[in-house]
C-alpha cells in the first residue's frame, strides 16, 4: 500500500517538476512517511526510476499494442503506433518516464528504460515488414525516433499544436520525408 503511494508521488514528482523534483525528502512529504521510511521501500531515486519502468511501462505498451490490434492494415497499424504514443504524452505515467529518461541515471534504470522501448519496438516489426520493408527491425528503430521526436517537440510546448505535431509524425511515419 504504502510502496503504491511513493510511486504515485513519484509520478506526480517526476511530471510536475521532473527529475529535480524527486528527492526523498519530497517523497516524504507527499506521502505523509518519514523520511527514513522511504529508504526503507526505495534504496536510492534510481530505484523509485526503476519500480516505476517496471509498472507503468508495461501498462503503457499495452494500450499502445491494443490500438495496433484494432487496426487492419499494416498501414493503419503504423498509424495507430505513432498515434497512440502521441496521445499518451499527456499521461502522468508517461510524463513521468519521459522525465526519467532525461535525468541522470544509473546503468541499471538506463537499461530497464531500454529493454521497454525494445519492447515498443518489437510491436511494430511484422507491420513495417508487411509493407515492404528489407531491414523491418531497423525501420522500427527509426519509425519510434520519429515518435521520440515529436513526444519531445510535444513535452517542450512548441510553437505547434501537438496535433498539428501528430498529423506530422503520422505524415512522416506513412509517407517519409515527402510529405
Amino acid at each position: 500500500m504504502q510502496r503504491g503511494a511513493l510511486l504515485d508521488a513519484a509520478r506526480t514528482l517526476l511530471s510536475e517538476g521532473g527529475t529535480e523534483a524527486l528527492t526523498f525528502p519530497a517523497l516524504a512529504e507527499r506521502t505523509g512517511l518519514a523520511r527514513s521510511s522511504v529508504y526503507e521501500y526505495f534504496r536510492s531515486r534510481a530505484a523509485v526510476v526503476e519500480e516505476l519502468c517496471v509498472v507503468d511501462f508495461p501498462v503503457w505498451a499495452a494500450e499502445v499494442e491494443a490500438a495496433m490490434e484494432g487496426a487492419e492494415s499494416p498501414e493503419a497499424k503504423v498509424e495507430a503506433y505513432v498515434r497512440r504514443q502521441l496521445a499518451l504524452v499527456g499521461d502522468r505515467r508517461h510524463r513521468a518516464v519521459v522525465a526519467i529518461s532525461a535525468g541522470e541515471l544509473d546503468a541499471g534504470a538506463r537499461e530497464k528504460i531500454r529493454a521497454a522501448h525494445g519492447g515498443l519496438i518489437a510491436m511494430i516489426v511484422e507491420a513495417l515488414a508487411a509493407l515492404g520493408h528489407t531491414q523491418p527491425r531497423l525501420a522500427a528503430m527509426l519509425l519510434q525516433g520519429v515518435v521520440d521526436a515529436a513526444v519531445r517537440r510535444i513535452e517542450l510546448g512548441a510553437a505547434e499544436d501537438p496535433d498539428e505535431i501528430t498529423e506530422a509524425a503520422v505524415a512522416m511515419a506513412l509517407n517519409g520525408v515527402r510529405g
